[in-house]
């Protein structure tokens, strides 16, 4: 039952993704980001008001860099959606455990030992082999800031995982997330051109968009909180089979064989940090923390 729930985040996540490809015609990856933003938000804010919970937090610095960093992995994330084969996009997102394993032996001084070495090598591997494809067809740029959004997504998750070691709730963390995110992808708008209007026709998708990302990591939770983390966290990389085949038969996105294989190689990259016990990668083994991409956080 547990990989059940997994496998159903899965596939609304890939649907998520689908409809944010489907609206990139019409608005920018960072207002898809900001509309998520905002429909997170506005869930969690009916969520505050009805349990009456307070928004005061002594720990400001952590929110800011948690705010900042997940907001650009996020804004990079919905761009590359846009601009790349869908599972080229969300695979690139998914090296956040490659990059938290990382990350964690430098900035958090944790064990750094031969099974974090293999993965770390295994996970650049299998990124040159999924973007090499992407720069021969001319989307390099685009290649690049699909890996940029899975870095800043380690980033965000450090920040993370010190205010749960604070005590800071994580309702409160998701909420300054949202309003970061919000405001954030708003600011970053104009970089990327002008804002484009809702329409009647463009409204559902975008709500259909933020209701599957809401429901995807209430399936996600719910998996995570029932059964074995390490096991889920094996079963969150359906997203990408989702994602694949929702590319091939709505947008006819083809891969090469070579994107294929840099992908698995990705996953076992990261399924391999996740394992790898007492690195602080992967799975938080006592809060029971998936280390996924920032949508997910």
């Amino acid at each position: 039952m547990t990989s059940s729930w997994m496998l159903v985040a899965g596939a609304l996540f890939a649907m998520m993704g689908m409809l944010a490809k489907l609206l990139s015609d019409q608005f920018s990856g960072a207002e898809l980001a900001m509309y998520r933003s905002l429909f997170g938000l506005t869930t969690i804010g009916i969520f505050l008001l009805w349990r009456r919970e307070t928004l005061r937090t002594p720990f400001w610095k952590g929110h800011f860099w948690r705010g900042a960093t997940g907001t650009v992995s996020l804004v990079a994330y919905f761009y590359a959606m846009t601009a790349l084969p869908l599972a080229t996009a969300i695979t690139l997102n998914y090296t956040s455990p490659t990059w938290l394993t990382l990350l964690s032996a430098l900035l958090l001084k944790e064990r750094f030992d031969r099974r974090l070495i293999l993965a770390i090598a295994l996970g650049f591997v299998g990124v040159a082999m999924l973007l090499r494809p992407a720069f021969a067809s001319d989307q390099a740029v685009p290649g690049m800031i699909g890996l940029a959004s899975g870095f800043f997504a380690a980033c965000a998750y450090l920040n993370v995982k010190k205010l749960g070691a604070a005590g800071e709730p994580a309702w409160r963390v998701v909420f300054y997330f949202s309003v970061a995110g919000t405001f954030g992808s708003a600011l970053i708008q104009p970089l990327d051109g002008p804002f484009h209007a809702i329409t009647s026709t463009n409204f559902w998708p975008l709500l259909g968009m933020g209701m599957l990302a809401t429901l995807a990591q209430l399936a996600m939770t719910r998996a995570y909180h029932s059964g074995n983390t390490l096991v889920v966290g094996a079963f969150a990389y359906s997203t990408v089979i989702f994602a694949a085949l929702g590319g091939l038969v709505f947008f006819s996105e083809r891969l090469p064989m070579l994107a294929w294989m840099g992908m698995l190689v990705i996953i076992v990259s990261g399924l391999l940090a996740g394992l790898t016990k007492g690195t602080g990668a992967g799975i938080d083994k006592d809060n029971k923390i998936p280390a996924l991409p920032a949508e997910e956080d």
